[in-house]
């Protein structure tokens, strides 16, 4: 591994300094072939990055862990989690590594963060690879997620290393993601702090998540019960803002779920196309542990594994301590709910002083419509916006139980819905599944074009444009039942 002159780029370590016990220094694997197959140009700008110098020798170096700054302490980092509702106590960073923190040009401090560089002492089994397709979905789908207003980490590149790299499908080609988040800590750290190291080490690793997450938490009497409200909060939300745009997941393990609350982990996830409370899409997923439905129980599970990571700093009496815990918890329904309610009031047009008592069951017998007919999840809304402006054709044309959508239109009419704010809030392009198949297969064979143009609909998602007529539209009948897989 060699260095980058420091004014060239300059990447701290506070987490590696901070929180040795959670980290292990480790460098990359050099590839023998690297080339850039996507670089994002909008992020390299707010991270003060030139997107022409991460196209050099050295940004390529970087973007691969090879080439690191002088100041840099590349780490594989710590974790464990329950995967399916099971705990494992030691997972880790097997194919990944923090190279550093780089402060952006509004002055935050990100993650860079490289998936794919090579075995850890966290690999276990694994070969420590990526390959081409899973990393391009993951660049793909999270800047989608991005332009849609989620609380998302971003992808900056997306190099492939010129290896050959084994998988079920047979032989792939090798790839490197550089991932940039506003951190890496998850449920999963707490978890592995708790049952693996002194107390002072959970206490230490708090400190970081208020002081990077939730500051405000550092003024209150009790900061750690403020700390766990603070992320219950934040994935509250961040879990409604998925229903109401039809994300799932696929691989909500405590390990995927930040305490920053972005959504990180793109291995499984889809949307849906047609309105599924039951959708599954990952191939592991054979239970529907992580059905699009589930999504809420499963967050307050997840939740319910930090606060007991946190129980120690919680009270000094471990009674007292659940006490809070539990009260703390049982705070996400509410917040949950008024989340996705606020969400689908904007999707449905309505103002905040409609009353919840006749909007509540607006939004339940609406989707049990859309549920029972099969709709277009997106489509539907982008069509009933059409409706608040007085074309009911399209809308109709969808359904086969027409008297009782008549029926639910009247009920909607009669709040005058807004035709201007349903358009902010209904996207026009998602990345459906049909395209990024289509565009990742195409990229497998080094055509990029087809990533490209896919990219460009769904990062200004809002906007209806001509000539992207086909990214608005549900798939072909043929397409078939959808899965997806992590990848690894």
């Amino acid at each position: 591994m060699s260095r980058i002159p420091q004014p060239t780029l300059s990447l701290q370590a506070n987490f590696a300094s901070d929180l040795p016990e959670l980290a292990i220094p480790w460098q990359a694997e050099e590839p023998p072939e690297p080339r850039l197959l996507v670089v994002n140009e909008p992020l390299a700008a707010d991270l003060g990055l030139n997107p022409e110098w991460l196209r050099s020798q050295d940004g390529i170096g970087l973007l691969t862990g090879n080439r690191v700054p002088e100041d840099a302490s590349p780490v594989a980092q710590a974790y464990a989690g329950h995967q399916f509702g099971s705990y494992v106590p030691r997972l880790g960073d097997g194919r990944a590594l923090l190279l550093g923190e780089i402060t952006d040009t509004g002055g935050h401090r990100r993650d860079v963060h490289l998936k794919g560089s090579g075995r850890t002492p966290f690999a276990r089994g694994g070969d420590g690879r990526a390959v081409v397709g899973p990393m391009l979905r993951e660049y793909l789908i999270s800047e989608a997620m991005h332009g849609l207003g989620i609380p998302t980490t971003r992808s900056l590149a997306v190099v492939a290393t010129g290896q050959t790299v084994l998988r079920e499908e047979g032989p792939l080609r090798g790839a490197v993601l550089t991932r940039v988040a506003a951190s890496h800590l998850r449920v999963g750290s707490f978890q592995y702090a708790r049952h693996h190291e002194d107390p002072a080490v959970l206490r230490r690793l708090a400190d970081q998540a208020v002081e990077l997450h939730h500051p405000a938490a550092a003024q209150d009497e009790n900061p750690y019960l403020s700390l766990l409200r603070g992320v219950m909060a934040a994935q509250a939300g961040l879990v409604a803002q998925w229903l109401l745009v039809g994300f799932v997941h696929g691989v909500m393990n405590t390990d995927n779920m930040t305490i920053s609350g972005e959504t990180i982990d793109y291995g499984p996830c889809a949307f849906i196309d047609a309105f599924d409370r039951n959708a599954v899409y990952s191939s592991i997923d054979t239970g529907g542990r992580y059905a699009y439905g589930n999504q809420p129980a499963v967050a307050q599970w997840n939740l319910a594994r930090f606060a007991e990571a946190l129980l120690p700093l919680l009270h000094g009496d471990q009674d007292q301590a659940v006490t809070l815990a539990t009260e703390a918890l049982g705070e996400f329904p509410r917040e949950f709910g008024t989340a996705f309610s606020a969400g689908m009031r904007r999707k449905l047009g309505l103002l905040s002083d409609a009353p919840d008592e006749a909007v509540s069951p607006l939004i339940d017998d609406l989707l049990a419509l859309l549920h029972q007919d099969h709709i277009d999840y997106t489509q539907f809304f982008r069509r009933l916006g059409q409706a608040a402006r007085g074309d009911l054709g399209p809308v109709r044309d969808v359904f086969t139980d027409r008297p009782a959508l008549d029926a639910w239109i009247e009920r909607w009419q009669s709040f005058t819905p807004d035709p201007e704010v349903m358009g902010r809030a209904n996207p026009v392009y998602i990345p459906r599944n049909h395209l990024v198949e289509e565009a990742l297969e195409a990229a497998t064979a080094d055509d990029l074009a087809p990533l490209h143009r896919l990219l460009e609909a769904v990062s200004d998602p809002f906007r209806e444009r001509p000539g992207f007529e086909r990214y608005a539209e549900p798939p072909p009948e043929d397409f078939g039942q959808y899965r997806t897989y992590c990848g690894t």
